[in-house]
């Protein structure tokens, strides 16, 4: 019998934040088995000393305990309460800079391998098998560049998984998989750009080092810029690739976006070299947003991860914003881009709860001097098109494709080599970055 402790299948989420805001996944708070929160970065319990690991199954953090019987292996786990479940691999990462706390399935002794391990790197979990590429570690400060490029990644697939999205690695899927190279800059080398190809995330691991993303921020007059930013809009290009461009999507996409077949290269360019048109402001969620209809696509996708993410860790802790004064009003069905779907009134309620919880949030920041939480005016014009990125994320979700392929689910295709195990590929290889950005 599974245990209840962090189910999402059981655990209710006490709706407080406001009647308005209808968050769309799962609880972010967890609890070990002693009743103490903890967090998702956290491999044990620092009250009680319970060993705890992200678990996919459960879509949460769960307290551990050794497995027992029945074929249990040495250093195998199950969930807390929950003897006689799955058991689990801590991830091969744990004890690199990495200090990954995710879980792997693992066969009891006699068993098949379980199925889910077939797409990942062998001894690492879904997150790290994802990672081709990390920083050159001989370099003194690379390994506290990975530790954070990791810790933000995992919370990107984690929330990925929660949504239903399909998060397939290159080991399951060696042409359509995702794969993420953490690059640095190298004396007489190009400088790594960090942009989306084909399934391909790069990024500048040097932008893990704060002062560096700080001066780029400014240097770019950008509102916002962190890691956990650059991973949700890469992804955006990734599943733009896969949920949009081949399916029945694509011409409400052209509508809302424009066409993305309007020459990129040419529209950076002027981007740069003309900065954004001067109504920008209403009608994209961002001036980057205004260079390209991908452009748009990923800016919006970002912010619709960040908004359901935020919005999912206030109501899991209870954060009410019921009293707030807005300075801004309320969105109403006239700026939807489909008023009339089944959902649009449930999606209004969460536009409209996202508008007052970050009224709370940059008062709360504004009080300890720091900006704002969320430094960003919504336009009408840009709802639409979070209703439509709503609308895609939905459906996928409640199709029937599964959020982790495994090797036996992939269609055929011309073989190709293996990935390499993230231990395997430490010596850090050159690139320029994707084409889309």
């Amino acid at each position: 019998m599974d245990s209840p402790i962090n189910d999402p299948v059981n655990e209710q989420s006490a709706a407080t934040l406001a009647t308005e805001l209808a968050a769309p996944t799962v609880s972010r708070a967890y609890r070990c088995q002693c009743g103490r929160p903890v967090f998702l970065r956290n491999s044990e319990c620092l009250a009680c000393h319970t060993p705890l690991g992200y678990v996919i199954d459960r879509l949460g953090v769960m307290p551990l305990a050794p497995a027992e019987g029945g074929g249990a292996l040495p250093d195998t786990f199950t969930v807390f309460g929950d003897p006689h479940g799955k058991t689990y691999r801590r991830c091969a990462n744990l004890m690199t800079p990495a200090a990954c706390s995710w879980m792997v399935p693992a066969a009891r002794e006699g068993e098949e391998a379980p199925a889910d391990v077939h797409g990942l790197a062998p001894g690492y979990c879904l997150a790290c098998s994802v990672t081709r590429t990390i920083p050159d570690l001989s370099v003194e400060a690379h390994g506290v560049f990975w530790g954070k490029l990791e810790q933000a990644k995992r919370r990107l697939i984690s929330q990925l998984l929660a949504l239903g999205l399909p998060v397939v690695s290159r080991h399951a899927d060696p042409v359509h998989g995702l794969a993420f190279d953490f690059l640095s800059n190298m004396p007489g080398g190009p400088h790594v750009m960090t942009g989306h190809e084909d399934g391909v995330i790069t990024l500048n691991a040097e932008e893990a080092e704060d002062a560096v993303r700080e001066r780029i921020r400014a240097e770019m007059r950008e509102p916002y810029r962190t890691l956990l930013g650059h991973f949700r809009h890469e992804i955006g290009h990734y599943y733009w690739d896969l949920l949009v461009q081949p399916t029945h999507w694509l011409d409400d996409y052209r509508a809302l976006f424009g066409d993305e077949r309007a020459d990129y290269a040419a529209s950076l360019q002027t981007h740069y070299e003309q900065g954004p048109p001067p109504d920008w402001a209403d009608r994209f969620v961002s001036s980057y947003a205004s260079t390209h209809p991908w452009e748009d696509w990923a800016e919006t996708w970002a912010h619709y991860l960040h908004m359901a993410d935020t919005a999912d860790t206030a109501m899991s802790f209870g954060v009410d914003a019921t009293n707030v004064e807005l300075t801004s009003d309320l969105f109403t069905a006239d700026d939807l881009s489909q008023p009339d779907h089944p959902d649009a009134a449930k999606f209004l309620d969460f536009i409209n709860g996202w508008v007052l919880l970050t009224n709370v949030l940059n008062e709360l920041s504004r009080s300890m001097g720091q900006p704002d939480y969320y430094p960003f005016v919504l336009p009408r014009a840009a709802v639409g098109k979070l209703q439509f990125i709503h609308r895609v994320i939905t459906e996928q979700r409640a199709g029937s494709a599964p959020t982790m392929v495994v090797a036996s689910d992939v269609a055929a295709t011309e073989p190709e080599p293996a990935e390499p195990a993230p231990e395997q590929t430490q010596t850090q290889t050159q690139s320029q970055g994707g084409a889309q950005s």
